[in-house]
């Protein structure tokens, strides 16, 4: 009669520590996952912040003054090129120009 009660003891015993260890894990990883919603939570704001800080960065009113500022200047439409086709022919007539007036760059 005594057989079964250390047995059913040392069950319930054994069933309590496997329950604390589950109960334990389950904490951990909630405070894991806690701490990685959190990180995620932080970098969004960071994303956003940084979005408008480049924003801010790009606006062209800001940009302008700088470049000047340097020596730039907005670009001619000399510049400008529509197609590659039409950029080549335009090389080979500045060319065509520099070897004609004996110009050197």
């Amino acid at each position: 009669m005594r057989m079964p009660i250390v047995g059913a003891f040392a069950l319930a015993l054994a069933s309590a520590f496997l329950l604390y260890g589950i109960n334990y894990d389950t904490r951990h990883f909630e405070n894991r996952l806690r701490d990685q919603a959190r990180a995620i939570e932080d970098a969004r704001r960071d994303i956003a912040v940084l979005k408008a800080e480049r924003a801010h960065l790009g606006r062209p009113e800001r940009i302008e003054p700088l470049a000047r500022a340097q020596g730039l200047q907005p670009a001619t439409e000399r510049q400008l090129v529509g197609a590659p086709e039409e950029a080549i022919a335009r090389a080979a007539q500045s060319e065509a120009a520099t070897v004609s007036t004996g110009a050197v760059d």
